[in-house]
């Protein structure tokens, strides 16, 4: 079965950093786009990035762009995604998301964006 698995999260100061990792399993990794979302507290969950199957294909939201970077590792079923310069309004459960079948959906890691 598919799973997706986040890692990463946790509490940073403001202006700091977090990497946060999906390890995938149960399908062709390599074949399918994968996804960064965010969902902050009493908000809609937002695509924040996106990476095609070969690592092309790279698009970010405006609130992102030029500070966070997606990447992915084929060989290691994963997907990275590098946070630099947070910002309190960066604070969201972050979920990788697999465009495979009708989706799935990684159980979330909490980031905390706070001094």
């Amino acid at each position: 079965q598919v799973q997706l698995v986040e890692s990463g999260g946790g509490l940073v100061q403001p202006g700091g950093s977090l990497r946060l990792s999906c390890a995938a399993s149960g399908f062709t990794f390599r074949s399918y786009t994968m996804s960064w979302y965010r969902q902050a507290p009493g908000k809609e969950r937002e695509l924040i990035a996106s990476i095609g199957s070969t690592g092309g294909r790279i698009n970010y939201a405006d609130s992102v762009k030029g500070r966070f970077t997606i990447s992915r590792d084929n060989a290691k079923n994963t997907v990275y995604l590098q946070m630099n310069s947070l910002k309190p309004e960066d604070t969201a459960v972050y979920y990788c998301r697999v465009s495979y079948s009708m989706g799935y959906w990684g159980q979330g890691t909490q980031v905390t964006v706070s001094s």
